[in-house]
């Protein structure tokens, strides 16, 4: 017979095992790796990232913008010799030609054109287009200038792309939506996931194919910000509601992010780039000396040990003006430091650009265009490539802007940027010619001089001028015959513009944290906006876009700051 002793008998053990939990539980915590005697629901997904593309209507975005960009105290307002973290900075080559570890920056397997000075790549621009397969209505928007970025590797799409609508001027929309990216022939090239265009999407896309939305792209609002001020010419904008010219990315810790260049009420229009997801945080510039009345363009430094950093300004300063290179850390709230430059960096860039000619003889001005990836000099196939401070970088596009004779844009010439990837985040290269892709074109010469690297196109112009009996001139003696691009190709488009780089979606199960770091064999997607009033992307090796670089000067000598 089984015996079962009273229960009281239990009530003291059980007591006090109750209260040595407790006192245990109150006053060391439980450590980490320890279960919880307590079951708790799983935790929730990572915010945003996982929200319904379609949802994103319904969601608010709460605004915490700062009034009236009021500074943060003055105990925040860092120099270059107040801050603790720039030790290692150009630790031992001051000039970047010297340092062993970037000599893949200065090789040029490509020859530039003759005529244009442009390099060109294998790369093309295929378009992309914003109706879905089985649109519930027609599509009779015209979109522009995307942005685009790769989702996570357990996303249900490949690409989240934010882009521009056409309107008449007197508003600013844009549209976000899903994409993704359709092959066309055998698919050697395409990613794990990717599938065969059918025949819509090449009725919509091209013969090239391209990347089309998965749904109906949704509108993207943004919450208003106050105004600083909006006088003179810059009053206009008081009435043109809306944010401009995005930009999405991802951040060093696996964060979706968007920056605008101009978010606004219909009567007050604040400027100023913003940054924002989930929330709307204001970026300010110190000292407010040196704002202009219009910022736009300024890109962020993700670190690897989670520091950011925001790129203003690239140009050097002059005797006229104190904006020169500028670049400081972010406090937090959207508050910055004073402008972190290394004081002993020379200019990479003429700032007056009148002296720096194209080889039309035509003086273009440079603009920061492209957010910045991190990337390692090596191969991601190489077993021996490591990470170290010597061999990674940033490399961002800058442009430099060429106007007609009315001022209006002409020609966008993309150039690759490189920048230390450590604090003081110094200049080591430019791209020595200006690139272009396989298929694309430069204003400002003919169509049989932009397409003088290519062969097959120069055996069908010789064939041409042999036939009609054209000189070199470009005079025939028939003059029904129509000259350029005397029978081979033509124009492609009027100007481009890159508005954002990211690593291509495929590379395995990485960590949404490692988004914006790559290595020389991993692919970049090109965010390219077309003519103002298309859209269209390329997908290139990250080594091909960085080689054939001029180095820049490095640091000077104290001495030679002095004579200066």
């Amino acid at each position: 017979m089984i015996y079962f002793p009273p229960l009281r008998r239990l009530l003291l053990p059980a007591t006090i095992f109750l209260a040595v939990v407790v006192f245990y539980r109150s006053s060391f915590g439980i450590p980490s790796s320890l279960p919880s005697f307590v079951i708790h629901p799983p935790p929730p997904p990572p915010e945003g990232i996982r929200i319904p593309i379609d949802d994103l209507q319904s969601v608010p975005l709460p605004a915490n913008a700062t009034a009236n960009y009021i500074p943060p105290a003055s105990q925040f307002f860092y120099n270059l010799y107040k801050s603790t973290n720039h030790s290692n900075a150009t630790k031992t080559y001051p000039k970047p030609i010297d340092n062993p570890a970037l000599k893949v920056l200065w090789q040029c397997p490509v020859q530039a054109n003759k005529y244009t000075n442009h390099v060109r790549i294998s790369a093309i621009v295929r378009n992309i287009t914003q109706i879905p397969p089985d649109p519930l209505k027609p599509e009779k928007r015209v979109f522009w200038n995307p942005t685009i970025i790769s989702l996570p590797y357990w996303a249900e799409n490949q690409y989240l792309v934010v882009s521009r609508i056409v309107t008449d001027g007197n508003h600013q929309e844009n549209v976000v939506c899903e994409a993704n990216i359709c092959y066309v022939g055998s698919g050697k090239d395409a990613k794990a996931g990717e599938k065969p265009c059918t025949k819509d999407d090449l009725k919509l896309l091209g013969p090239a194919g391209g990347m089309r939305c998965a749904s109906a792209p949704i509108n993207l609002n943004v919450p208003p910000t106050p105004a600083e001020q909006c006088f003179g010419k810059f009053l206009t904008f008081v009435d043109v509601p809306g944010f401009h010219d995005p930009r999405i990315f991802w951040s060093g810790k696996g964060e979706p992010l968007m920056m605008n260049l101009l978010a606004s009420s219909p009567r007050h229009p604040s400027f100023g780039p913003l940054k924002s997801y989930p929330t709307l945080t204001e970026l300010t510039r110190n000292p407010p000396s040196t704002r202009a009345s219009i910022e736009k363009n300024w890109f962020t430094f993700f670190t690897s040990n989670g520091e950011s950093y925001i790129h203003y300004d690239l140009s050097h300063p002059t005797n006229t003006s104190i904006r020169g290179r500028t670049f400081a850390k972010l406090l937090g709230n959207g508050f910055t430091t004073t402008n972190l430059t290394d004081p002993l960096e020379l200019p990479c860039l003429i700032n007056d650009d009148a002296q720096e000619m194209d080889s039309a003889r035509k003086g273009g001005t440079w603009h920061q265009a492209t957010n910045s990836l991190r990337l390692i000099l090596c191969n991601r196939s190489d077993p021996n490539c490591n990470s170290n401070d010597e061999n990674t970088v940033f490399f961002a596009i800058i442009h430099r802007k060429f106007p007609n004779w009315l001022t209006l844009p002409m020609r966008y010439e993309r150039h690759f940027m490189v920048w230390s990837a450590t604090p003081l985040f110094n200049l080591l290269g430019i791209s020595k010619h200006p690139i272009l892709m396989a298929n694309e074109t430069a204003s400002g010469w003919t169509e049989s001089q932009n397409w003088s690297d290519d062969l097959d196109n120069g055996e069908k112009v010789s064939k041409f001028q042999s036939l009609h009996h054209v000189n070199h001139h470009g005079n025939s003696t028939n003059a029904t015959i129509s000259m350029e691009p005397f029978g081979g190709k033509g124009f492609w488009a009027y100007f481009t513009y890159t508005v954002s780089i990211a690593y291509a979606w495929g590379r395995g199960n990485e960590e949404v944290g490692d988004k914006n770091v790559g290595y020389l064999d991993d692919e970049v997607i090109l965010a390219i906006g077309i003519d103002d009033k298309g859209q269209g992307f390329a997908r290139a090796k990250a080594g091909d876009l960085v080689q054939c670089l001029r180095a820049c000067p490095g640091r000077a000598e104290k001495e030679e700051m002095k004579m200066d």
